[in-house]
């Protein structure tokens, strides 16, 4: 079963969406928790979901058609290599790292515009891979991201935040693919979260082991990118 800010994750819809479709009947969940009033989905209504968003999608305008090449990535057969995948989920401690940051409210389609910011300003001073930390724990329009490159020393400039990225423990991942299957890494995640009953901290992280360079794209199939999902210790 999926709380309602991870199917929003896996599915590209926001939570006020399902919300919608919930108190109108469309699309309701499996289960709900008389307590808590917490919504819960299974697996059948994650194909649900994904189907009529897809059908939503079409006779909408243009700016949402990436979102149906996602949905049916999920709802099509996945490639030989896809559908052998599986994910190693450890669990680790993550040390603090001193970062250049810039905190953006943007959608995540136009991360690479800023991404091509920071390096302007962090220039030779980089010291590691490139972080994204996502302040939202679901799916959103406008998402409250914080791009983060690890230096060496602190940076005189204004436009960027040199902070400490704290040292937290995690349920880790790491994904092998392009970025419009990432959501497959999430959901293996989500599903450990789920069955060991962990509380997962904001913000989450994702480090671009390998990605597209500054001029050339490579090839997306070969991408790694680890998946960081801080949890509460109790």
């Amino acid at each position: 079963m999926y709380l309602i800010s991870q199917v929003s994750k896996i599915t590209g819809l926001t939570k006020k969406a399902l919300r919608y479709y919930d108190e109108q009947d469309i699309l309701k969940p499996s289960f709900r928790d008389e307590d808590n009033q917490y919504r819960y989905y299974d697996e059948e209504d994650l194909s649900y979901i994904l189907k009529e968003k897809i059908e939503h999608i079409k006779n909408n305008i243009s700016k949402e058609k990436a979102l149906i090449k996602k949905m049916d990535h999920f709802l099509q057969p996945l490639p030989q290599v896809y559908e052998e995948k599986s994910y190693d989920i450890t669990i680790e401690e993550i040390d603090p790292v001193m970062v250049a940051g810039l905190r953006i409210q943007d959608s995540y389609n136009r991360i690479g515009k800023y991404v091509s910011e920071l390096y302007k300003v962090v220039k030779g001073n980089a010291d590691g891979n490139l972080i994204n930390c996502y302040y939202d724990e679901d799916c959103v329009e406008i998402a409250d991201m914080e791009l983060c490159i690890p230096i060496r020393k602190k940076i005189a400039d204004s436009s960027v935040s040199c902070k400490l990225l704290p040292a937290v423990n995690a349920v880790c991942t790491t994904h092998v693919g392009n970025y419009e299957t990432l959501y497959l890494a999430y959901k293996a995640l989500f599903h450990y979260v789920n069955v060991h009953k962990l509380s997962v901290l904001s913000p989450s992280r994702e480090i671009y082991l390998k990605g597209p360079g500054m001029i050339f794209r490579g090839n997306p199939d070969k991408y790694i990118t680890k998946i960081i999902l801080p949890f509460e210790n109790k």
